[in-house]
């Protein structure tokens, strides 16, 4: 019995140790301060292009996992990173070498955006995921993507790590805020967030 009893106290104090020892960041801040966000085009995305009087030379092309696209009269042109008005003269720049004065117009009709930019769920979601950053997203809409928490989250407990300050880490309460239902906690989101549930001990 007293083995037994050794054993409990054992197992609470590396609990409470552990408790004790886990890093605190500060709260994430609630808005997102940044210049105006301007969509750049990432592989997985579909971009349609229209060159002015040449419709043989408009399509609608994917850009490829190395981050590139493939038209007629153009090969193997870089588009991951660029925005649409970007690639749009990228494109004049290279048809100009067969097609006097080209007018090009770049619409991209399927959004997945480059992959440092792309928010990441990952632990004890219901279903981790990547997903495209939108401007104004907020932590209430990539919980609502991803389904809200497991059973075994601890989501007071989650973390915010933003790749656009360096990885800097902030605390966010995610069980408040899809449990509860306080909307105090809920943060806009950057471009590059990852976001990390851990396990609750309990």
């Amino acid at each position: 019995m007293k083995r037994v009893l050794t054993k409990g106290l054992l197992a609470c104090a590396v609990v409470a140790g552990l408790a004790g020892c886990a890093t605190t960041y500060p709260p994430a801040p609630a808005t997102a301060e940044s210049a105006d966000y301007n969509y750049q085009i990432g592989p997985g995305d579909n971009v349609n292009i229209v060159v002015w009087r040449n419709p043989e030379l408009s399509m609608t092309v994917p850009v490829r996992p190395d981050g590139k696209i493939t038209t007629p009269l153009v090969e193997d042109l870089p588009a991951s990173g660029r925005d649409a008005s970007t690639l749009a003269r990228e494109i004049e720049q290279a048809l100009g070498k067969y097609i006097r004065d080209p007018v090009v117009t770049v619409i991209v009709t399927t959004f997945v955006g480059p992959y440092a930019q792309q928010v990441r769920v990952v632990g004890e979601a219901a279903k981790p995921q990547t997903l495209a950053f939108r401007q104004k997203m907020s932590l209430l809409d990539v919980m609502i993507a991803v389904n809200g928490l497991t059973d075994y989250a601890d989501g007071n407990r989650a973390t915010l790590l933003r790749t656009s300050e360096g990885n800097k880490q902030y605390t966010i309460r995610l069980k408040d805020l899809v449990k509860r239902g306080d909307v105090s906690a809920n943060v806009e989101m950057k471009p590059g967030d990852v976001i990390i549930i851990p396990q609750s001990w309990f």
